[in-house]
């Protein structure tokens, strides 16, 4: 009789929901662990140089060639790979490499490794976890560089030619770009985030992935049998019989649920009582805008506008700017579009110059602090977002707003703009609507006086639920205590909707807790008229509006205000509403 087999259970981050069972398939990628140091001569310094330059046209060629072989599923992150073309001629990672060869006489190699773990630093003090996981891409690039400067060989995904899960230590975007859905059922990798881009492409082919489990690589073997559940961020490795049947029937029922959901996404987010929601998506790029309606996305409640700024030695100029906001736009219209003003921690994550040091760069000078301390930088942007406010519904929103004051040297901002415009006989609209998000307790706690100069909040959960519980969600030693329904968060968020409601403007909610199901009941039930998200999490939640009635969530809200702990109230979530959460296509258990 043969022996039981001992299943692993390995944790990593949920990056992409669903599951899938088969068989491991390890990609060998040629990695170049260790760079050697050695000097050259003068005379050898051109020498150098160009081979450099040889490993940049080559990586840029190879990229080229991924670019137009992407699939029509993945044709809206085509701006991603290009992204990464961008800054392989980037002054920050090209420039420096050969400053390095020139001015301290070392081999390409080395230099290349130097001027990576530079430009890497500019993003270590960025307090968010999307714009910090931006590091990862610069990684990929000088990977492939390094890989042509030695001679190692690149993975070709787009070759593999059975019906595998991909084990990895990393995938970059172009990498992932290359997977044939016929072919890779999902993947799994060490390193990397559910911010990454890598992840985010892996959502856009709706296929399971878990990222961040560290040691996966030298856990799994070609050919063993693994289960990956994307929505828990759970890997089985060698599955007893008991765990393979369970996972099988799951597997079966999300797929069902996901299919009929998706085939409802088009019809409204409309309440069983008769209340009707405005459901949007959050995006970076304007490519993202596809999926957003193929998901029934009824307008971009955020576009993130960091992304331009990213890895480059300057600032984008308002034309630059302006086309891309016009564009998502005009797309989108009639529906809004809310334009996040710039929200980073400026000098040192976006043109390399030498900011002073930060020890707290989370309570630091970044997003509006940033822009009305570089007032230059913040008017270029906002002339770039009146003017592509008027070829479509554009919204403007501020970003970690802490009082009343901040807001109204934003307007003093907004109208010399505005003036400056009309000077300049340029087509613009001034009256747009301008709101404030609620991402810091003190705005919350001030949203009575602040709810008398804008005309909308948007709450942003994920730095509400940081700075009110005092926890560094990205840190792995305190991360378990980060939980959007902790009672001090839900008081805060009834506290700016009710004030909100009484001053007659609308709360939208832009943070990761709108995509979440379990959610939903409460949010409802506390009163946000509109909700925004990843687009693939749009049609799971207008699916759960649909089946529950705000009379009854408001009703709800009673007994959820009465409890003390988040546990509590996710028991007492799941004991009133357990029968329709368990059709949702994010709670497969």
């Amino acid at each position: 009789m043969p022996s039981k087999t001992t299943e692993i259970i390995l944790k990593g981050i949920a990056s992409a929901p669903g599951i899938c069972i088969g068989k491991a398939y390890l990609v060998d990628k040629e990695g170049v662990d260790v760079v050697e140091k050695y000097a050259i001569t003068d005379d050898k310094v051109k020498n150098e140089v160009n081979r450099f330059k040889s490993a940049v046209t080559r990586a840029r060629n190879e990229l080229s060639d991924i670019i137009k072989g992407v699939s029509e599923e993945l044709r809206q992150h085509a701006g991603i790979l290009e992204t990464h073309l961008i800054l392989l001629k980037d002054k920050m990672l090209y420039g420096k490499a050969i400053d390095i060869i020139k001015t301290e006489l070392v081999n390409a190699e080395w230099a290349l490794r130097e001027a990576t773990t530079q430009a890497k630093s500019m993003f270590n003090d960025i307090a968010d976890p999307y714009l910090k996981s931006r590091s990862t891409d610069i990684e990929h690039v000088s990977e492939r560089i390094m890989r042509n400067l030695v001679g190692c060989k690149d993975v070709n995904i787009s070759t593999i030619d059975k019906r595998v899960i991909l084990v990895a230590h990393s995938l970059s975007p172009a990498e992932t770009s290359q997977i044939q859905l016929e072919k890779i059922m999902g993947f799994i990798t060490d390193r990397g985030g559910k911010a990454s881009h890598t992840s985010i492409i892996a959502r856009t082919l709706e296929i399971p992935a878990v990222m961040g489990l560290d040691h996966a690589t030298r856990v799994i073997k070609n050919d063993s049998i693994i289960i990956v559940d994307g929505s828990e961020g759970l890997v089985i490795v060698d599955p007893e019989e008991e765990t393979l049947i369970k996972y099988d029937e799951l597997s079966k029922k999300y797929a069902l649920r996901k299919a009929d959901i998706l085939r409802k996404s088009d019809l409204p987010a409309k309440s069983a009582d008769g209340h009707l929601f405005t459901i949007m998506g959050n995006i970076e790029l304007p490519e993202e805008i596809v999926a957003v309606k193929d998901h029934g996305g009824e307008g971009i409640g955020l576009f993130r506008t960091e992304f331009l700024y990213m890895g480059r030695m300057s600032f984008p100029d308002e034309q630059e700017l302006f086309h891309q906001y016009r564009e998502v736009a005009e797309l989108m219209a009639p529906d809004p579009v809310i334009i996040r003003t710039l929200d980073i921690n400026g000098d040192k994550a976006i043109s390399g110059i030498a900011a002073p040091e930060e020890t707290n760069p989370a309570l630091g000078l970044r997003a509006i602090r940033f822009c009305l301390k570089k007032p230059e930088i913040f008017k270029t942007q906002l002339r770039a977002i009146l003017r592509a406010a008027a070829y479509g519904n554009v919204k403007l929103l501020l970003p970690m707003i802490s009082g009343c004051e901040e807001v109204r040297q934003s307007f003093k901002i907004i109208d010399e703009v505005a003036a400056s415009l009309e000077k300049d006989a340029l087509p613009y609209n001034r009256k747009i609507e301008i709101g404030a998000m609620i991402e810091i307790p003190s705005a919350a706690i001030m949203a009575d006086a602040l709810a008398d100069l804008v005309d909308f909040f948007s709450i942003g959960t994920n730095d509400l639920v940081q700075y009110t519980l005092a926890i560094d969600r990205v840190n792995r030693h305190v991360a378990y205590l980060y939980n959007p329904l902790h009672p001090a968060v839900l008081r805060l968020i009834k506290q700016v909707v009710d004030t909100a409601k009484k001053k007659h403007i609308r709360t939208f909610m832009c943070g990761e807790m709108a995509s979440e199901i379990i959610n939903l009941p409460i949010l409802l039930g506390l009163g946000i008229d509109a909700f925004s998200m990843a687009p693939q999490s749009i049609p799971a939640i207008k699916n759960m509006i649909r089946k529950i009635s705000v009379k009854g969530a408001r009703t709800f809200m009673k007994d959820v205000l009465k409890k003390t702990s988040a546990l509590d109230i996710v028991q007492l979530v799941t004991d009133t509403y357990g029968d329709i959460l368990s059709n949702g296509i994010h709670d497969q258990k």
